[in-house]
C-alpha cells in the first residue's frame, strides 16, 4: 500500500514539474509539430520582408546610377495578354501615336539598356474615361515583380468643380459643387502609393535586353511613353537663394494676392471638394446661419499622394512670399506635411516637407517663418501652385512600425499555436524553449518602438498620445522579454496593445489639413490675421445660437410647394442626402419637371408618421423587412399596378425583389443588395500549406488544421443588438439554399424549417459549433488582421473596411465565392442569402405618378452609378456602394479581378421572403441554435419546438390580416 502511494505521489510530482504539452484538435504529437509550424510562420514572414523595397535597394546599393535617358514609345509595345490595346493618333488635344490599355490583362515592351544600374521610371499618361477611380498597375521586369510594392502603382485622375460659380438653393444655402473629371496629359514618376518613400522608386536593369510589363489592376489608361532616367532631387534653399542673387532677382513691393481655397483649379480626387465652415467669423466668405462652401481639404485631404492645385497670377517678375490660412485640428501629437510644386517642379528641397502643426484655431502659415520667410521667384503671369500630401519625416518611422506590427503579429500567432486563445494561467508552457527566438524578437521590437517614440518627440517637440501608445507597447514587450513565463497570463493585453499600434499606423498615416485661402505677397505687405477678435467671436456664437431656432436643418437643398412636387424621406446621413439632392436638382427635376422636397428623417418614425397622415410620398433606404410589413397594413403602394413595372424590374436579379413580394403584390424597388463572400489571408494559408476551400468538405478538412494552430474559421452570426428584427442567420440560409430548401411553405403560410432538408441544414449548421467548436462571439475584423481568424464568411462590404482600415495587410488577403455543395455534374452550388435596402411608395402619396417616376429614376443604372461614384468620391473607398442594379455594379470602381469574383457569387444569390410573423423566424432560429449548444438538446427536437412557435405566430398574423380568405 505504501509503495502504491509513493508511485502515485511520484507521478503527480512528475506531472506538475514536467507538464504535458497541450493537445489541440488532434491528440497526437502536437508539441513536435508546433515548432515546425512556427518555423513555417517565421520563414514566411522573412520572405515577405525580403521582398520589400528596402531589401531591394539593399541588394543593389552599390550599383551605378547611369546618366542619359531611355525612352520607350507606348505604341511600340511588343506583346499583350488578355488585352486588346488600341493605337490612337490624337488624344487630349495632342497628335501622335498613343496606346490605349484596358482595365484588365497586360501589355509589354522590349528595351535595350546600354549600362547596368539603378534607374527611375516615368510614365506619360492620359486617363481614359472609366469608373472614376485612380488607375492602378503592377510592374514586372522580365516577367518578375521586382519588389512587393511594385504591385500597386497608382496614377491619379484629375478633377475640378463642375462650374466656376458655387450655386445656391432657394433658401440661400450654397450647394456643394459636383466634381467632374478633367483629363489632361501628365508625366508621373513611379512612386510609393502609400507615401512611405520620399524619393521615387529606383529599378535595377543589367546591360542588355529586357521586357517591361504593365499588368492592369484597375481602370483603362492611354500611354505616350515610358522613360528610364535619373531624377534629380531639388537643391537646398540656400543654393537656390544664391542663384537668385547671381541672376539679379529682386523682391517685389506692394502686392498681396489672395486666392480662396474653394476656388482650386484641379484636384487628384473627387473627395477634394469645397466644404463649409461656420466655426469662425474669420472664414471667407462667412454667414452666421447659411451654408457657405468657404474652405477645402480637412479630413478629406489626408491620404499620401492626394494633391490640390490653385492658379495664381503674379503681377510682375520677382520674389514673393507664399502663405496659407490653414487649420490642422484633427491630428494631435504630430504635424501634417505637404510638399509644394510650382509649375510642375518642387522649387527647393525644403518644400518637400512643409509641416502644419496641430491647433484648433486657424493659423497664418508663412512658408519658412515670419522672421525669415522663403522667397519664390515667379515671372509675370499665371502660375500653378500644387500642394501634395506627404508623410515627410514620419515616413521612415511608419515603415519601421508597420514592419514591427507584422513581426509582432507573427510572434503572437506562434504563441497561440502553443497556448490557444484561452491559455491556462497556471501552466508553464516553456514558451522561450518552444519558441527560441521569442525573447529576442520582443527585445528587438521593444527597442524599435522606443526609438520611434523618441524620434517623434524630437520631431514634434512634445510627448503626446501618439508616443504613449508606442511606449506602452514597447514597455510590455521589454517586460515580456524579461519575464517570458508570464506571457500566457498577459496575452490578451498584449493583443490589445498591438491592436493599438495598428490603429496608430492608421492615424499617423493620415495627414489632414483645411485651407481657407492662399496668399502671394511682397515682403513689405502685412499679412491679414488668421482669427477674429474676441468680440466678433462672441457675436458669432450668440447669433449662431438664435438663428438655430429658425433654420430647417432637416430639409436638404431646394424646397418646392407646387402640385407636381413630392416629398421624399431618406434615413441615412447628411452627406448621402446632399449628394442625392444635388442629383435630383441637376438631373431628375430638369428631365421630369417634378420638384422634390428631400428630408433627412429617422426611419423609425416612418410608419407612425404615415398613420398620422404626415408621412412622405416616398421612403428611401428602408430595410428589407419594411416594404411587406407596410404593404400588409395597407400603408405601402403595390408597384405592379404601374404599367412599366416589368420593364423596371429587369434591372435587378430576381433574388433582389423576393423580400418585397407578397400575395402577388410588390411593395418596394431594390436599392442595395448585400451578400456573403469568403475572405481569407493568403499569407497565412500559404504558411499552413492550405488552399482556400471550394466545398464544405474542404472546410471540414481545413478547420482541424487551423485549430491545431489555435486559429479559427469564422461563420457569420446575425446581429442581435440594435436591430428591430433579428434576420435569419445567413450561414444557415446558405446551407439551406444550397440543399434546395426554403424558409416558408404554402406561399408563406407555414415555416419550411421542419422539413427533412431544413432539419438536415440545421444539423449541419449547429455541428460547426458543437462538433467543430467554432466560436459564437468574435471580433472578426480584428482577428482577421492579427491572423487569429485567417478565413471567414462575411458580407462583401467587409472589403471596403479592409481596403481603408487595414493597410498593414494590404495585398495579403483576397475574397472569393463561398464554399458550396458539389453536384453530380462536378459543378459546385454556392447559394447565399442576401440583405439590402429598398425604396417604397407610401399609400398616402398625393401624386403617385410623380412618385413612381422618381423611384424609377433613382434605381436606374445612371442614377445608381453616379450616386455610388459620388459617395466614394465624398467619403473614399470605405463608402463603396453595394447597388442592386446589375449594370450599375459593373460601372462602380471595383478592380477587375475582384468584380469577377463578385459577379460569380452574385449568380448564386437568393432573397429571403418576408411573410406575416416572419420576424419570429430569425429570433427562434437563433434560440434553437443556442438550445443545442448550451443545453445539448437534440437538433431535431430543438428545431421542432421553435418551429411550432414560428408557425403559431404566422397563423396569428394571417388571421389578423384576413389572409387565405379568412374573415
Amino acid at each position: 500500500m505504501t509503495v502504491s502511494w509513493l508511485i502515485l505521489i511520484t507521478m503527480l510530482i512528475s506531472i506538475l514539474v514536467f507538464p504535458i504539452p497541450q493537445s489541440s484538435a488532434s491528440s497526437t504529437g502536437t508539441a513536435a509539430n508546433t515548432e515546425a509550424d512556427s518555423l513555417i510562420d517565421q520563414n514566411s514572414l522573412t520572405a515577405t520582408l525580403d521582398n520589400s523595397y528596402d531589401q531591394y535597394l539593399e541588394q543593389y546599393k552599390n550599383e551605378d546610377r547611369p546618366s542619359g535617358e531611355i525612352v520607350i514609345q507606348g505604341a511600340d509595345y511588343t506583346n499583350a495578354n488578355e488585352m486588346k490595346p488600341e493605337i490612337v493618333n490624337e488624344l487630349g488635344g495632342l497628335a501622335g501615336d498613343f496606346v490605349k490599355t484596358g482595365e484588365s490583362g497586360s501589355i509589354s515592351w522590349e528595351l535595350d539598356v546600354p549600362k547596368s544600374g539603378l534607374y527611375h521610371i516615368a510614365v506619360r499618361y492620359f486617363p481614359i474615361e472609366g469608373k472614376s477611380s485612380a488607375i492602378e498597375r503592377e510592374l514586372l521586369i522580365d516577367g518578375v515583380l521586382p519588389f512587393s510594392s511594385a504591385k500597386n502603382l497608382t496614377f491619379h485622375r484629375v478633377w475640378k468643380n463642375e462650374s466656376e460659380q458655387i450655386a445656391q438653393d432657394n433658401r440661400n444655402n450654397e450647394l456643394r459643387p459636383r466634381q467632374v473629371e478633367s483629363p489632361i496629359w501628365q508625366e508621373s514618376l513611379l512612386r510609393d502609393t502609400e507615401g512611405y518613400y520620399e524619393e521615387p522608386y529606383m529599378f535595377h536593369f543589367s546591360a542588355g535586353k529586357h521586357t517591361l510589363t504593365f499588368v492592369s489592376s484597375r481602370e483603362p489608361v492611354a500611354l505616350d511613353y515610358i522613360k528610364l532616367f535619373q531624377y534629380d532631387m531639388p537643391a537646398a534653399y540656400e543654393e537656390v537663394k544664391a542663384g537668385y542673387d547671381s541672376k539679379g532677382y529682386k523682391e517685389t513691393s506692394g502686392h498681396l494676392i489672395k486666392v480662396q481655397g474653394e476656388s482650386a483649379s484641379y484636384k487628384s480626387s473627387p473627395t477634394l471638394y469645397p466644404i463649409p465652415d461656420r466655426s469662425s467669423p474669420s472664414t471667407e466668405p462667412y454667414d452666421v446661419s447659411k451654408i457657405r462652401m468657404n474652405t477645402i481639404g480637412g479630413n478629406n485631404w489626408r491620404l499620401p499622394g492626394q494633391w490640390i492645385s490653385w492658379e495664381i497670377e503674379a503681377p510682375e517678375d520677382g520674389l514673393y512670399r507664399i502663405a496659407l490660412k490653414s487649420r490642422q485640428e484633427l491630428l494631435r501629437g504630430i504635424y501634417s506635411t505637404r510638399s509644394l510644386w510650382i509649375d510642375g517642379e518642387i522649387p527647393f528641397k525644403e518644400m518637400m516637407q512643409i509641416p502644419f502643426h496641430y491647433d484648433s484655431d486657424w493659423q497664418m502659415n508663412v512658408l519658412g517663418n515670419e522672421e525669415e520667410p522663403y522667397l519664390f521667384y515667379l515671372t509675370k503671369g499665371k502660375h500653378e501652385l500644387k500642394f501634395e500630401v506627404s508623410l515627410g519625416a514620419v515616413a521612415p518611422l511608419i515603415r519601421q512600425v508597420e514592419a514591427s506590427v507584422l513581426e509582432i503579429n507573427a510572434m503572437y500567432r506562434k504563441i497561440l499555436m502553443i497556448t490557444g486563445n484561452v491559455p491556462d494561467p497556471h501552466r508553464d508552457y516553456q514558451l522561450n524553449k518552444q519558441i527560441p527566438d521569442m525573447v529576442e524578437v520582443f527585445k528587438k521590437q521593444s527597442d524599435i518602438l522606443y526609438g520611434v517614440s523618441e524620434e517623434l518627440v524630437r520631431l514634434t517637440g512634445e510627448k503626446s498620445d501618439k508616443t504613449a501608445v508606442l511606449n506602452k507597447t514597447a514597455y510590455q514587450l521589454a517586460d515580456l522579454a524579461a519575464k517570458p513565463e508570464s506571457v500566457q497570463k498577459r496575452l490578451n493585453q498584449f493583443k490589445i496593445n498591438v491592436g493599438s499600434v495598428g490603429a496608430w499606423l492608421l492615424e499617423v498615416r493620415e495627414q489632414p489639413l483645411e485651407i481657407d485661402y492662399l496668399i502671394l505677397a511682397s515682403s513689405d505687405e502685412k499679412l491679414p490675421k488668421a482669427n477674429s477678435s474676441f468680440g466678433k467671436k462672441m457675436v458669432h456664437e450668440v447669433s449662431s445660437f438664435f438663428t438655430s431656432f429658425f433654420e430647417d436643418y432637416n430639409t436638404i437643398g431646394n424646397t418646392a410647394e407646387d402640385e407636381e412636387s413630392i416629398t421624399v424621406w431618406i434615413g441615412t446621413g447628411r452627406d448621402q442626402a446632399q449628394v442625392l439632392k444635388a442629383m435630383i436638382d441637376d438631373t431628375f427635376t430638369p428631365l421630369s419637371g417634378i420638384s422634390v422636397n428631400l428630408k433627412l428623417v429617422n426611419q423609425d418614425v416612418l410608419l407612425r408618421a404615415s398613420l398620422a397622415g404626415e408621412g412622405p410620398d416616398v421612403g428611401m433606404q428602408v430595410g428589407n423587412d419594411v416594404p411587406v410589413n407596410f404593404g400588409m397594413r395597407n400603408a405601402a403602394e403595390d408597384l405592379t399596378k404601374f404599367p412599366d413595372y416589368e420593364t423596371v424590374i429587369k434591372q435587378f436579379r430576381e433574388s433582389a425583389t423576393v423580400p418585397y413580394q407578397f400575395e402577388g403584390e410588390v411593395f418596394g424597388l431594390p436599392e442595395q443588395q448585400i451578400f456573403n463572400m469568403l475572405f481569407y489571408r493568403k499569407d497565412i494559408l500559404e504558411e499552413l500549406n492550405l488552399d482556400p476551400p471550394q466545398t464544405w468538405e474542404d472546410v471540414y478538412a481545413l478547420i482541424p488544421v487551423l485549430q491545431k494552430n489555435h486559429m479559427d474559421f469564422a461563420l457569420p452570426l446575425a446581429q442581435s443588438t440594435g436591430v428591430p428584427v433579428l434576420e435569419a442567420n445567413r450561414a444557415f440560409a446558405m446551407m439551406l439554399y444550397q440543399m434546395d430548401g426554403s424558409f416558408y411553405l404554402n406561399n408563406g403560410a407555414k415555416s419550411g424549417l421542419d422539413t427533412e432538408i431544413g432539419l438536415s441544414a440545421f444539423k449541419k449548421w449547429t455541428d460547426f459549433y458543437t462538433s467543430y467548436k467554432l466560436p459564437l462571439i468574435f471580433d472578426f475584423p480584428m482577428r482577421f488582421r492579427t491572423g487569429e481568424m485567417p478565413i471567414g464568411i462575411q458580407d462583401y462590404t467587409f472589403y471596403n473596411y479592409l481596403t481603408v482600415s487595414a493597410p498593414e495587410i494590404k495585398g495579403l488577403w483576397e475574397f472569393i465565392p463561398v464554399p458550396g455543395l458539389k453536384q453530380a455534374d462536378g459543378t459546385i452550388r454556392r447559394d447565399v442569402a442576401s440583405s439590402g435596402t429598398s425604396t417604397i411608395m407610401l399609400k398616402g402619396a398625393k401624386n403617385k405618378e410623380a412618385a413612381w417616376e422618381f423611384m424609377k429614376w433613382w434605381v436606374s443604372k445612371d442614377a445608381q452609378v453616379r450616386y455610388g461614384r459620388e459617395m466614394e468620391g465624398l467619403m473614399g473607398a470605405a463608402a463603396r456602394y453595394p447597388t442592386a442594379n446589375i449594370e450599375a455594379l459593373k460601372e462602380l470602381p471595383w478592380p477587375a479581378r475582384d468584380y469577377k469574383n463578385l459577379e460569380e457569387q452574385w449568380q448564386w444569390v437568393k432573397g429571403v421572403p418576408e411573410v406575416p410573423g416572419g420576424y419570429f423566424t430569425g429570433r427562434h432560429l437563433d434560440n434553437a441554435l443556442r438550445e443545442v449548444i448550451n443545453n445539448g438538446t437534440n437538433t431535431a427536437d430543438a428545431l421542432y419546438d421553435y418551429v411550432q412557435e414560428i408557425d403559431y405566430e404566422i397563423m396569428e398574423k394571417r388571421n389578423e390580416f384576413k389572409l387565405d380568405g379568412q374573415d
